[in-house]
């Protein structure tokens, strides 16, 4: 069993990280545009210490980032030229209603995203979209409190109808939330919650939980209704939770860190909430803030694939609290697999792993739309990157990725590869932290001419494509 024929090989990019434009075409202002870098922006992606407006002698890199808003042309012929069959990238939500709850679309902003899905076309890119990728009108967290309000149910499904309809004779294939799991950790990043103090967290977080589950559920039912032969998945920031040992006590304790992700895919997937979440629940007084047609909502718009990223597996330790939450996914030391730059553990079987564990748990389709490796990227005299070790992860990973399929069957769409061009890091908001087949003239304070250049991996990967994942040398 290879990979399918009409494989849909390519890469990823987020708005938030890469467009930048950020008062531009209509534009209106974004959470991620108020994310600092440097010191303290890991507790204002978290919900704390969160400023209302940039402050004097700060560098926000969302605002500005490579340029893709203007670089997008000539970005999307480089993608033509490794031969990419599908982008994955999302639209931003303060561009197409710049304060969240307007009563219409800017038209600045839908026109920009017709020409971009237009460049694809041209390049026989197929465009793969993110309804809401770490990215909401910042009106939407002054004015209601983020997710934790239920108004923003209504103004998504706004949003997501109106990018529906215009797009529909253009993208085929759509995802709702990114990494929808994270947001009960990177609280303002992934659902524009900033805590008040006395707040009852839990409460707040689990509310806005519902809600989005619910808001991802519209939107499904709304892509079914305005995208003919259109598809639409979920997101999970996937990798798969080892027990440190094989205490029963670190089996258990893997077994529920891993259920704590899967809630999200559960309810979206199944269209009911697990038991084990009722039962948590239950045990913390919180009741879910149903609304009267949730329930059908939930169960009648089930996604129709699952799309996930994968950088790394994890480690619990039973009775560790408090142990290992230096970053926003905690994890216990894995003495078997080496580390790479920032950290994670680099784990190529991992990934089969976790595909089989997820494809296992729903049977449906799934789509691995987030891989790749953050490094330093260093040009030699000539200006030219040899990022062998760039080459060296992927290949790992790809023939992990390649055994699920054709060892255990797995049904895989594709695999789009995390920043095929170099862009700003999510967690740190660095540019050091490089991904791409593309190297970026831009440094960790803003400082560059943003030149796209070549690196050695960008023929690889094109290699890898035109042979449809056979030739991995």
């Amino acid at each position: 069993m290879p990979l399918r024929s009409d494989f849909l090989w390519g890469g990823a990019l987020a708005a938030n990280q890469c467009e930048g434009g950020f008062d531009q075409g209509g534009r209106g202002l974004a959470n991620a545009d108020l994310l600092p870098f440097g010191e303290g922006r890991i507790a204002v992606i978290r919900g704390g210490d969160v400023p209302l407006e940039a402050e004097p002698g700060r560098y926000y890199p969302a605002r500005e980032a490579i340029d893709f808003y203007h670089h997008y042309r000539e970005d999307i012929a480089l993608f033509g030229e490794m031969g990419f069959k599908a982008l994955r990238l999302s639209i931003a939500w303060s561009r197409i209603f710049p304060n969240g709850d307007d009563a219409e679309p800017n038209e600045e902003g839908l026109a920009f995203y017709e020409d971009v899905f237009r460049a694809c076309r041209e390049q026989g890119i197929e465009p793969v979209v993110t309804l809401n990728h770490y990215d909401m009108p910042m009106h939407l967290v002054t004015a209601y409190g983020g997710w934790r309000n239920r108004a923003l149910v209504e103004f998504f499904e706004r949003f997501a109808r109106t990018v529906f309809t215009r797009y529909a004779g253009q993208v085929r294939y759509w995802l709702t939330f990114n990494e929808i799991n994270i947001m009960t950790s990177a609280c303002f990043m992934g659902a524009g919650i900033i805590f008040h103090e006395g707040e009852d967290r839990y409460r707040s977080i689990y509310s806005a939980v519902h809600h989005v589950l619910v808001a991802s559920a519209r939107a499904v039912r709304a892509c079914h209704e305005f995208v003919p032969g259109g598809q639409i998945g979920c997101m999970l920031n996937a990798g798969i939770y080892y027990p440190a040992t094989c205490n029963p006590a670190d089996i258990k304790a893997a077994q529920d860190e891993n259920r704590k992700h899967y809630m999200f895919t559960d309810v979206q997937v199944r269209g009911v909430y697990p038991c084990y979440v009722l039962k948590e629940y239950e045990r913390q007084g919180f009741k879910i803030p149903w609304d009267e047609d949730d329930r059908e909502v939930l169960a009648a718009n089930t996604v129709d694939f699952v799309s996930f990223s994968y950088y790394s597996t994890r480690v619990v330790e039973a009775n560790a609290e408090g142990k290992y939450d230096s970053n926003l996914l905690k994890s216990a030391p894995n003495p078997y697999l080496k580390l790479e730059p920032w950290g994670r553990f680099i784990d190529p079987l991992g990934l089969r792993i976790t595909m089989n564990d997820v494809y296992d748990r729903y049977q449906k389709p799934l789509f691995i739309v987030e891989n790749g490796l953050g490094a330093v990227d260093e040009p030699n005299e000539e200006g030219y990157i040899e990022d062998n070790y760039r080459i060296e992860y992927l290949r790992a990973h790809l023939k992990a990725m390649k055994d699920a399929v054709e060892e255990d069957g797995v049904d895989l769409m594709g695999y789009t590869c995390w920043g095929p061009i170099d862009l700003v890091s999510v967690a740190t908001g660095q540019m050091s932290k490089r991904y791409g087949f593309i190297y970026v003239d831009l440094d960790d304070e803003g400082n560059g001419t943003r030149k796209r250049t070549k690196k050695k991996s960008f023929d690889w990967y094109k290699k890898v494509i035109s042979s449809n994942g056979e030739d991995l040398s």
